[in-house]
């Protein structure tokens, strides 16, 4: 059995105020359309810090600074690789709020976050960004060859 296997490395990150407010971007992407946290890819070579500062920056123009790895979301893409999602959150920025290309950005009550058109499964992922007793949302097959979303 192989020990490797192909994998893609992204990562998001929930942006919070001390107002009790938390950053979202309305995402326009059609492959995981709905209101998210900013993120993206990590670029070959690059850290996983580093790329979630970057990608923040690209996606909303605010400069993070001391994102705190909280969780890791995991499944099997189309192609068979392992698509890992870094889970980060900070309350540490600067900067002035604009959107980009992948979609508005725009501060809400967190209170709120549950009643917004939510990209599919981000609602469980919340609870992995918010609870200290959960690390993990991974996909895994069933005997019918569905996929069901578990929380660690």
């Amino acid at each position: 059995m192989a020990r490797s296997e192909a994998a893609v490395f992204t990562n998001m990150c929930m942006v919070y105020n001390e107002q009790g407010q938390i950053l979202v971007q309305d995402r326009k992407n059609q492959d995981w359309p709905g209101i998210t946290f900013p993120g993206g890819h990590v670029e070959k070579g690059e850290s996983f810090v580093s790329s979630v500062i970057r990608e923040v920056k690209e996606e909303t123009g605010l400069t993070i600074q001391s994102p705190q790895l909280c969780g890791v979301k995991q499944f099997q893409d189309k192609q068979g690789a392992r698509y890992v999602v870094m889970l980060y959150k900070t309350n540490h920025f600067s900067g002035t709020l604009q959107s980009s290309a992948e979609g508005e950005v725009y501060w809400i009550n967190r209170h709120e976050l549950l009643q917004l058109p939510l990209a599919d499964d981000f609602a469980e992922m919340i609870a992995v960004f918010e609870k200290e007793d959960l690390s993990e949302c991974f996909y895994e097959q069933t005997n019918d060859a569905s996929w069901q979303l578990k929380l660690f």
